[in-house]
């Protein structure tokens, strides 16, 4: 066999357990509809106006509602992110700034799941990238129920703080992240190695505690959720950050700067959190990932 001189590829390919998951994990990938928002929220400067052009045209984009569906031997379904509520009882500003335009009964997260020949009552674990309301409102499936919810500490409290001042309106909803019903679980690492093969990093500026979730599989290789850190693909490849989206502008960069480092030594490979294209494309080229 010949060598290689790359390190980065040598512990990508590591037989190390705790690198890889074990054989017979599968990683589906769930399509829980389309949201519709103008381009301005997700690239600083798009669609602004100019002296040589006082109305430019508003650029609108379709954006994936997607989560990740782990089936985890010995441990049973991991469920990352569990995106919109059902019936979205949110008036405007919310729902005209980013409407939902696509959601079908098979887009329903209980459906989606069954769509896996799984059954949502069987997810043993969720874990939450972070806590806006496109993304907990799923929640709603596990209230009452002693499922463990993963979040990062900082996100957590923050919530708490948002919905109690009313500081950080419209996106965070309290009754979504229902403190006595939910069976929260929190963690302050900035890397929460959670199962073998399976990692959670903390990656902060879009919101103060998100996280991002890194699979290593041992066939398909490794893939980085990366929430809505990188809302789309641009953000991640140009390092153009969203500006009314994120929180802290500088630790935006440094989460940008690490989740390089990881694309490159586990030559790993990236599903934005609302990236339509590169959603699908995922999506429709294999029925599950292992």
């Amino acid at each position: 066999m010949a060598e290689t001189s790359d390190p980065a590829a040598w512990i990508a390919n590591a037989a190390i357990p705790a690198f890889k998951c074990p054989m017979g994990t599968k990683m589906y990938i769930l399509d829980l509809g389309t949201l519709q928002v103008d381009d301005s929220w997700l690239l600083r400067g798009t669609n602004t106006s100019s002296v040589r052009n006082l109305n430019p045209e508003n650029r609108r984009r379709d954006l994936m509602v997607l989560a990740a569906l782990i089936e985890y031997p010995g441990v049973g379904l991991i469920l990352f992110e569990t995106r919109y509520a059902e019936d979205i009882e949110l008036g405007a500003p919310i729902t005209d700034i980013f409407p939902r335009t696509e959601y079908r009964e098979e887009q329903r997260l209980p459906a989606a799941i069954e769509a896996t020949g799984n059954n949502i009552k069987d997810v043993k674990v969720v874990i939450i990238g972070h806590l806006h309301l496109d993304h907990t409102g799923g929640l709603e499936h596990f209230i009452g129920t002693d499922i463990p919810i993963y979040a990062h500490e900082a996100e957590l409290k923050h919530t708490c703080w948002a919905v109690g001042t009313g500081a950080d309106f419209g996106v965070y909803i309290g009754h979504y992240i229902d403190l006595e019903k939910l069976n929260w679980q929190t963690f302050d690492e900035s890397t929460l190695d959670l199962f073998q093969g399976i990692s959670i990093h903390h990656l902060p500026g879009h919101t103060l505690g998100l996280c991002g979730l890194q699979i290593n599989l041992k066939k398909d290789g490794t893939f980085i959720w990366t929430t809505d850190q990188f809302h789309i693909r641009e953000n991640y490849e140009i390092g153009h950050p969203h500006v009314g989206l994120a929180r802290d502008h500088n630790f935006w960069y440094r989460s940008l700067r690490l989740v390089q480092r990881l694309q490159r030594i586990f030559d790993a490979k990236l599903i934005f959190g609302h990236d339509k294209d590169v959603g699908m494309g995922y999506k429709l080229a294999k029925e599950y990932y292992e």
